[in-house]
């Protein structure tokens, strides 16, 4: 099994917060050891994730058979691996998100695995055991998810990662244009019963491992009453076990009007949530049919969920058609007042199979024929976007993106979000217990920080030392997350600057292109394809 590399310059790769720490990766390939665990029993396994470790040719030697597959921006590794795979003349199988959402971008692959693996893999295993050498499989509807196994934890080096995974449901019941998860998992969350997923944590805990732990959901509250019947036994699991492990996940905003759910999390050691705000205007979130963001007052949103002990990443997106001159500004001072340090900001792309793309597509607006692996630029939406005619002109988003990731980046501004955090987060009920490679871990990420972020870089200086002394003379017990948000500064101020960068040349090549707009209310679907698009370098 090759985990693909992601494409460099990511805003998830977090390296430099890694290697600070003496990690390799951030996350561990929940999808691949999940697969692992539903093959025959007596078929050995080998794990390589290429972006910990380099393919052995002695790996290539003793495989019969390579399974691969990844997301969006793994799909130049993915391919590369197919490619070496036919090179040595052995079959290869692919599978998950991307495969599912593109698979004619995988034809070169002897075995397609499309859609979730838990009532299709059998299929596959059959044909390859009668002697089919290739065949397509794609899953009828969406499986369910009380039939997955426990991953193959074993087949992880825990070193290696920040924190690993763990799924308790999959499913979305909200129906946001842009959003492909919908399409992948459905509008109906499938959750796994609490007996299963308490087996999980149980082998996770029996396999070594201790520490961070996400639950890698698109939107963990998405079915509440079983989340609820969950959490109280997992607050009875971490007792029982001496509080081994402190958990993160995705939820939507909405999160913030359930006091009591809140309070679960908080009491079961959750400290993080990635919400998706994408836009400060109504008339956007509208128009991108994400209406459960506008029912409130964002600010006061999130600091119900700072009072609860967990502090939020969240998601912005440029590029929408309903977008006002101002959204720059706008989206500045939402991002300020709620006091989010980081902000995953990214440009508007089309997804395939998503509403938007069918939209863009009936529209005529769809840049058709784009071929995201051959873009070296392609990392994420902070890198790729807008492979679509936009409504306004497309150096006017550009530049509001810019103004976005220069302002809020800054270390001043970063900083600032960063002691506003730290003064509220309430630490008091926190029971995590840290094992001695976890306090070892932690003071060399110390010792990292303040080398670069108190001493060497003279931009962060100033800003690091008043945020850890503010934080140890308000609310000491928040000092460890207030920490960990500074570590990050290590990956997200270098790359702001390095997407600042690469958006002023797009920019300036924009500027001596031939402009063209598209009206909002145009109503004819023929748009040619744009002139302005061979001088863009990701989109």
């Amino acid at each position: 099994m090759v985990f693909p590399a992601f494409n460099p310059n990511s805003f998830w790769n977090y390296l430099a917060t890694c290697e600070a720490v003496g990690a390799k990766y951030p996350a561990a390939p929940l999808g691949l050891i999940t697969v692992a665990a539903l093959l025959p029993s007596e078929w050995p396994v080998r794990l390589v994730n290429l972006n910990t470790e380099a393919l052995d040719p002695k790996d290539w030697e003793w495989a019969d058979l390579v399974m691969t597959g990844g997301m969006l921006p793994q799909q130049v590794g993915t391919l590369e691996v197919i490619a070496e795979a036919k090179r040595r003349s052995k079959p290869v199988v692919v599978g998950g998100p991307d495969a599912t959402s593109s698979p004619h971008i995988y034809a070169g692959a002897d075995f397609r695995v499309l859609g979730e693996a838990e009532e299709i893999l059998s299929e596959f295993v059959s044909a390859w055991r009668s002697g089919s050498s290739s065949g397509t499989f794609e899953a009828k509807g969406f499986p369910d998810v009380t039939r997955s196994p426990i991953p193959r934890f074993d087949l992880l080096k825990f070193d290696d990662y920040l924190h690993v995974g763990v799924q308790y449901s999959r499913g979305c019941p909200f129906n946001c244009e842009f959003c492909d998860i919908i399409e992948l998992y459905g509008r109906v969350p499938r959750a796994k019963t609490t007996e299963q997923i308490l087996r999980e944590i149980e082998a996770l805990h029996a396999a070594g491992y201790r520490g961070h732990v996400d639950f890698v959901d698109d939107n963990l509250i998405g079915n509440r009453k079983a989340l609820k019947t969950f959490l109280p036994e997992l607050v009875k699991w971490q007792e029982a076990h001496r509080w081994p492990f402190e958990f993160t996940t995705e939820a939507t905003v909405n999160l913030a009007d359930d006091p009591e759910l809140l309070d679960m999390l908080q009491a079961a050691s959750f400290f993080a949530i990635f919400v998706g705000i994408e836009s400060p205007d109504t008339e956007t979130l509208v128009h991108m049919q994400k209406r459960q963001n506008t029912r409130r007052v964002l600010a006061e949103s999130i600091q119900k969920i700072y009072r609860a002990g967990i502090f939020v990443n969240a998601g912005f997106i440029v590029g929408f058609d309903t977008e006002r001159a101002t959204v720059a500004e706008a989206m500045i001072e939402c991002i300020d007042a709620t006091s989010i340090p980081v902000c995953m900001v990214g440009l508007l792309y089309a997804l395939p199979n998503t509403q938007l793309t069918r939209r863009l597509t009936a529209e005529g607006r769809l840049h058709v024929g784009h071929d995201h692996a051959q873009d070296a630029e392609a990392s994420d939406q902070c890198t790729a976007g807008l492979n679509f005619e936009t409504v306004r002109p497309r150096i006017d988003a550009l530049r509001d993106y810019r103004q976005v990731l220069e302002s809020v980046y800054a270390p001043a501004s970063y900083f600032a979000r960063v002691r506003a955090v730290g003064r509220v987060l309430d630490g008091s009920k926190r029971r995590f217990r840290q094992t001695a490679k976890h306090w070892i871990r932690d003071l060399r990420g110390l010792g990292t920080m303040i080398w670069r972020l108190g001493i060497r870089d003279r931009r962060t200086r100033r800003e690091y030392w008043k945020t850890m002394f503010d934080c140890l003379r308000r609310n000491p017990k928040a000092v460890r997350y207030v920490g960990a948000m500074c570590a990050l500064y290590l990956h997200l101020g270098p790359f702001s600057r390095h997407v600042t960068a690469g958006l002023d040349k797009k920019i300036a090549g924009l500027a001596v292109a031939p402009k063209r707009e598209v009206t909002r209310d145009a109503k004819s679907p023929a748009v040619a394809p744009s002139p302005i698009r061979e001088a863009e370098a990701a989109t």
